[in-house]
């Protein structure tokens, strides 16, 4: 499937908008049924309990690559936007990953018409393009590269003209997946964020933004070479 903007305005505005992601809602609401990491077979009496302590484990304070990576307060974003295993019927094969930039969801397809989804946020950038794609590569504590524009209305930025090493408040967080298509670098990105606050949102920058546990649990399930549909 082709990309749906025109050729003159991909080639001409793709790559100013993209370029932040390079890097080599509040609300209540009932926790999900089941998250889907364990057995969907516990008593209805127990499953609350059960979920909240999936959530508990899955969203905890952890340290990954010598870095500590605070807990995301789970309770207090709309449960729509949680980790969960959910029914999905789609023509895409198993392994799949859709990106539903309009819903703020990202899809990983899994066997039987399940998905595993997540809740993202959408910077400026992650509307600029759709299609389909593959993660041509992906990287643990990416660096990132401020482009020329940003570095221009920021000058505190200069300093990491030259890239800036991953860590905790680098805009590509803990994790990065690039997207290519026949074989040329999309500079789309789906990444961490260390703004908790901005999934289920659309954020002033960036391309497709997860929380940083999420996009660590998605990044162990997805390969190099990996399908990636991105909804127009």
């Amino acid at each position: 499937m082709a990309s749906k903007m025109s050729r003159r305005s991909f080639v001409v505005g793709l790559p100013l908008v993209l370029a932040a992601c390079q890097g080599r809602g509040r609300g209540t609401a009932p926790l999900p049924a089941s998250l889907g990491f364990g057995s969907s077979a516990a008593p209805a009496s127990s499953v609350t309990s059960d979920v909240a302590s999936e959530y508990a484990s899955a969203y905890a304070p952890i340290t990954d690559g010598g870095f500590s990576l605070p807990g995301i307060d789970y309770q207090n974003f709309n449960a729509r936007y949680l980790r969960q295993s959910v029914r999905y019927f789609t023509r895409y094969p198993v392994g799949t990953i859709v990106v539903d930039p309009a819903k703020k969801f990202l899809y990983l397809v899994e066997p039987r018409g399940r998905a595993m989804r997540y809740g993202i946020g959408v910077g400026r950038a992650g509307f600029a393009w759709s299609g389909e794609a593959v993660v041509g590569y992906k990287r643990e504590w990416p660096k990132w590269f401020p482009p020329a524009e940003m570095i221009a209305r920021e000058p505190k930025l200069e300093k990491y003209r030259g890239g800036m090493n991953g860590g905790p408040s680098n805009p590509i967080g803990a994790r990065g997946l690039y997207l290519y298509q026949n074989g040329r670098d999309t500079l789309y990105r789906i990444h961490g964020t260390s703004v908790p606050s901005s999934i289920g949102t659309n954020a002033s920058s960036g391309c497709i933004r997860m929380w940083q546990q999420d996009i660590i649990d998605l990044y162990g399930r997805v390969d190099i070479g990996a399908k990636v549909v991105v909804l127009g």
